[in-house]
């Protein structure tokens, strides 16, 4: 496959990374997946101990294909947009397509009183294990974006004990160590620190709604940077004292993934502006692991032309194959 080289014009990094979930992306580039959704049916998976999460199916309902369980990022969804994307192009490859959501992304807030957490791999682990019994005489391969993709990464450490056969993962852009892009965050570009914020307090708000037994509507109305969320909430909605421990609680730098023995590629962009590639020097490097880096992409995005193309959709497609 040719190697990204986006138009001059499209090479900024903050142009990748909103044409990857908004802007004229939504129109020019849905036909690409207009017959993922045609066919897309919702389907709710037990995760054990009373936890159900959800996803939506697109079959080509003519036998046994392989199977492809995507993830989405931090506040994304099976319909975000950079999903849809890659979605609709390895179902227009012959696969089938799994999308699942995480515990209260795209608008699965009632399924569940406990908010999500990051450190939730276990639900995750539970769901891609009922897929498998569902569909067991399938080739079952699994792609994550940004937070999807640090959730795929540990998902694959752990599925040859859940007797879940993996043959393959991608990771685009994951999260690697998350105290340090919280912090990146919090210093940058305002735009990408009041987009997470804004989004995170209009989930947790949806949230209350259901369930305003969970009584944080105070402390939602008054915090007003992600620091300060995270102050709040990760001692009141996780089991953990401080906000460091739980980001290392998902962390997957250090010899976190050493063990891994399902053959995995991550793509990661030199110009990502919401996950620093530097990152990528602090992980294990298994021999089952292989890592690519383009010097253009932003954050999930590798939009290669005008057409809001994304040119790791195909590569996704061609690692899969």
């Amino acid at each position: 496959m040719q190697p990204f080289r986006p138009s001059f014009l499209l090479r900024s990094r903050h142009v990748q990374t909103i044409f990857a979930t908004s802007g004229p992306r939504r129109w020019l580039a849905s036909k690409a997946w207009r017959a993922l959704e045609r066919c897309a049916r919702e389907v709710v998976l037990d995760a054990g101990d009373g936890v159900r999460l959800s996803g939506l199916l697109s079959s080509h309902g003519d036998g046994p294909r392989d199977l492809v369980t995507v993830i989405h990022g931090w506040e994304g969804s099976a319909r975000s947009l950079y999903v849809r994307s890659a979605a609709g192009i390895v179902f227009g490859r012959g696969f089938d397509v799994f999308r699942l959501h995480l515990r209260d992304h795209g608008g699965t807030f009632h399924l569940n009183r406990g908010p999500f957490t990051c450190t939730r791999l276990g639900e995750a682990i539970a769901a891609l294990a009922s897929v498998h019994r569902q569909f067991a005489e399938r080739r079952h391969l699994l792609v994550g974006f940004s937070l999807g993709g640090n959730f795929a990464l540990r998902m694959a450490l752990h599925t040859p004990a859940a007797g879940i056969d993996i043959a393959k993962v991608v990771a685009v852009c994951p999260a690697i160590l998350p105290h340090l892009t919280m912090e990146d965050l919090e210093n940058g570009f305002f735009l990408y620190h009041d987009y997470f914020l804004y989004k995170w307090k209009r989930t947790l708000r949806r949230k209350l709604r259901l369930f305003p037994d969970l009584g944080y509507g105070e402390a939602l109305r008054t915090r007003k940077s992600l620091r300060a969320m995270n102050d709040y909430f990760v001692p009141h909605l996780t089991e953990f004292d401080t906000p460091i421990d739980y980001f290392m609680g998902y962390a997957i730098a250090g010899d976190v993934l050493s063990d891994l023995r399902v053959p995995a590629h991550i793509i990661a962009a030199a110009d990502d502006p919401v996950i620093d590639v530097r990152h990528l020097d602090e992980i294990a490097r298994p021999d089952c692991l292989s890592v690519e880096v383009t010097a253009h992409g932003g954050h999930c995005g590798f939009i290669k032309n005008w057409r809001m193309q994304s040119w790791v959709d195909e590569r996704i497609a061609e690692l899969l194959g």
